[in-house]
């Protein structure tokens, strides 16, 4: 019976040793990027030029944890004054994957700007079904946010 006891013991240890616990996500999404935001693409540029365009580490800013990369110092600057202005929603998750009550990662590439604010998505399938109905799906998204980060 002692053998029994001892390996169930030792089961329960090994077990809690390999336990993954959840946490909550980052604010903002850059965790598998060497904590880079917007995978290293420069958040002022799709204002800006309406397209995704590279950063460079010589010139970054840290801003909520995260370092953010951009094409220019002028760009890097703008987003130091005000980056509210300038960073995606949503963290830079997907923002239709937020709208459907979870996080996703984002192709830089897949991007809407409206109303003054940047939305990414996860690839070009997500990107074209966020554009059918995309009112509907940053109303819902609004509401998610930041609750589907805990």
């Amino acid at each position: 019976m002692q053998h029994k006891t001892t390996a169930a013991l030792l089961l329960a240890i090994l077990t809690s040793m390999f336990t993954v616990t959840v946490n909550a996500k980052d604010p903002i999404n850059s965790s598998f990027f060497g904590n880079i935001a917007i995978e290293g693409y420069d958040p002022v540029a799709y204002f800006q030029q309406n397209q995704a365009v590279e950063g460079s580490k010589k010139y970054q800013h840290k801003w909520q944890g995260a370092k953010w990369n951009f094409s220019s110092a002028a760009n890097r600057d703008l987003f130091a004054d005000n980056p509210e202005k300038y960073a995606p929603q949503y963290g830079g998750y997907c923002a239709y994957a937020v709208s459907q009550n979870t996080t996703a990662g984002i192709d830089p590439h897949q991007f809407t700007v409206l109303d003054g604010k940047l939305y990414l998505n996860y690839n070009a399938n997500i990107q074209e079904k966020w554009q059918q109905n995309r009112d509907s799906f940053i109303k819902q998204a609004n509401e998610n946010w930041p609750k589907v980060l805990e």
